[in-house]
């Protein structure tokens, strides 16, 4: 059981991995019971049946995709139905766009939810690249777009970008005006059926 739970953990973290450390303080288990349980289930990816494995990448164990078949994703990369942005790849781009070079963190907390697996999706596809490390604690990777970004989109530059504020002002409006047709609807109605 304990080995399904680690196998979850690593798929929940995604690209961060997980430390011995944290395997031992999450499962409560001591180093040696972490180790046997690590093995298990590097040995259970090991199978020719299974397309991930387990890699010690960075002092970290994390789940990665075998190498022998680069040739494949790199085909579903390039295919035109899979080369479409989805809402959240969309939202996650904007993100870098107005507030590049940004770390993976800030893009996270920007967004409200973990933008690991889209971020690697976008620098695979071309439209975002690592850019230098920033100077906050841990060193974490500089995003930002790419020249392939601009041409996808029409741009010349990010300067091109439409000013972020003008749209919040405009969304806003319109939620004003909406909500107070809403609600002086129901005013007028309420005060009827007092009277």
């Amino acid at each position: 059981m304990k080995k399904a739970i680690l196998e979850g953990l690593l798929f929940v973290v995604g690209e961060d991995g997980l430390t011995l450390e944290q395997i031992e303080d999450v499962l409560e288990i001591d180093e040696n019971e972490s180790k046997e349980i690590i093995m298990e289930l590097k040995k259970d990816y090991e199978d020719e049946s299974r397309g991930l494995r387990i890699d010690f990448l960075g002092n970290r164990f994390k789940i990665t995709t075998k190498f022998e078949h680069k040739e494949y994703y790199q085909k579903l990369l390039e295919n035109p139905e899979t080369n479409t942005l989805s809402q959240a790849a969309l939202e996650t781009l904007a993100i870098i766009a107005y507030n590049e070079p940004i770390t993976r963190v800030q893009v996270d907390a920007i967004r409200g939810v973990g933008s690991a697996s889209i971020i690697r999706k976008l620098v695979a596809k071309g439209f975002v690249k690592e850019s230098g490390r920033s100077e906050l604690p841990g060193r974490p990777i500089l995003y930002e777009t790419t020249n392939e970004f601009l041409d996808y989109f029409g741009l010349s530059s990010t300067g091109d970008l439409p000013n972020i504020e003008e749209i919040i002002n405009e969304n806003d409006e319109e939620i004003e005006e909406d909500k107070d047709l809403y609600s002086s609807k129901y005013i007028e109605e309420d005060t009827e059926e007092i009277l």
